[in-house]
């Protein structure tokens, strides 16, 4: 079964990696890849990393998106606020990925604070479900639209979801999240650009982060979540990875062990969470699609630690992890990346 497939904006470094990765992925037939800046231009010129691997060339999506109706499946790569506009003119007949924010949200309110803008869809939005993969697998089996977590929500539920789900917190939870330059898109900007940051390191969106809503609406929908969230993103001098170190504090004293046999338990039919002695790392999960998740212990006060690559478990990865479910593929399907050492 070849599935026939759609990349709307392609040309980013979300687009990229799902071209990358569905380029090779058996079961999928990429028949269309915008980037209206690009257009008419080959892919493997716009993604060197791709030269010689495809014959594909960028095109402006089409005004008339009934003409898209024989797809199986469409990716919406595309800058926030721009699904919201595409995704209610596809046909129904297409499942649909998002990998923007702009249907995360259950709460139009929340979205405009967070995000800056209206939304214009919220008749849409209650047709896409959430697509944390490892918590709710089983509803994406049968969802045709899907709204894929943000990078650093999914760092943090993946650390968060066994601890909510089995009722063990008893205080605040401090999140302190770090993430590689390439989280700020392909076009640099003053403060994200590479150079300006590889030798840097500062915070950025304090208690702001759109993130934030998605993954306390999140942990509701995984057990019972009343506890304050402290949020703290930065900038790590690194391209591409996302470090997390998850502080709680449990209702009666844990061991580390004991916390990775719960981990193990709630995560026994997720093989992309990888549990690790110690602390995980980044250069582990670059270019992969696994979430590797570690933990310190000291009576009550537990830490968890999480490491994704931004770009894959992040975003294109659990995307494609997605549509395998949707169309009753093994998840893993296309998706048994390794990483490098060194």
């Amino acid at each position: 079964m070849k599935l026939k497939i759609a990349i709307f904006g392609g040309s980013g470094y979300g687009g990229s990696e799902l071209l990358r990765i569905l380029l090779l992925h058996p079961n999928a037939e990429i028949k269309v890849v915008t980037a209206n800046e690009h257009a008419g231009k080959a892919v493997g010129d716009v993604h060197r990393n791709l030269l010689g691997l495809t014959n594909l060339q960028f095109t402006r999506a089409p005004d008339d998106l009934a003409s898209l109706a024989d797809l199986d499946c469409a990716f919406l790569a595309l800058p926030h606020g721009q699904a919201m506009d595409l995704a209610p003119r596809l046909s129904e007949s297409v499942k649909v990925i998002d990998l923007s924010g702009d249907f995360r949200l259950n709460d139009a309110e929340a979205f405009a604070q967070h995000y800056g803008q209206k939304h214009t869809a919220m008749n849409a939005q209650t047709q896409f479900v959430y697509g944390l993969t490892e918590t709710n697998r089983e509803v994406i089996r049968t969802a045709s639209r899907v709204a894929n977590p943000g990078c650093f929500a999914t760092a943090t539920l993946l650390g968060l979801a066994p601890l909510v789900a089995n009722n063990l917190l008893s205080c605040r939870v401090i999140v302190d999240a770090k993430t590689g330059s390439s989280g700020s898109g392909a076009k640099p900007a003053a403060n994200t650009h590479h150079p300006q940051r590889s030798n840097s390191f500062y915070a950025y969106k304090p208690f702001t982060h759109q993130h934030v809503p998605e993954i306390e609406q999140e942990l509701k929908s995984v057990g019972e979540w009343d506890h304050e969230l402290v949020f703290m993103t930065h900038s790590l001098p690194v391209a591409r990875g996302i470090f997390s170190s998850i502080y709680t504090e449990t209702r009666t004293e844990i061991s580390a062990a004991e916390a990775r046999a719960i981990f193990a338990e709630f995560y026994r039919e997720s093989f992309f969470v990888r549990l690790v002695e110690g602390s995980p790392d980044i250069n582990w999960v670059k270019t992969t699609n696994f979430c590797d998740i570690g933990f310190a212990a000291r009576g009550r006060q537990l830490v968890v630690f999480t490491a994704i690559d931004n770009l894959v478990k992040g975003a294109a990865g659990q995307a494609v992890q997605n549509m395998n479910l949707m169309f009753g593929l093994d998840e893993k399907t296309g998706l048994m990346l390794t990483g490098s050492n060194p």
